[in-house]
């Protein structure tokens, strides 16, 4: 979604790739700590985390935190129609 490589999420996280790799296989056994940090990271480069329902639309997910009306189609609104 932000095109970062594992590399520069390491970096930027101060995580070895190695526990990046591992957060990516296992995310629900992972180290609270090390998830802390790559949420952290994400959130800095315009991530924003929904817990279920809290969008008023659904369940838990992600998206960018700002949405500019003429960024391209909403999710909600993509269908076979407007697919390109």
């Amino acid at each position: 979604m932000l095109g970062l490589t594992v590399e520069v999420l390491a970096t930027e996280t101060g995580l070895p790739v190695s526990a990046i790799e591992a957060l990516e296989r296992d995310g629900s056994s992972a180290d609270i700590k090390a998830l802390a940090a790559v949420r952290s990271v994400l959130e800095t480069h315009g991530l924003l985390f929904l817990a279920g329902g809290s969008d008023g639309t659904g369940g838990a997910g992600i998206r960018f935190k700002h949405w500019a009306e003429n960024d391209g189609i909403r999710p909600e609104n993509l269908n076979a129609t407007n697919d390109d």
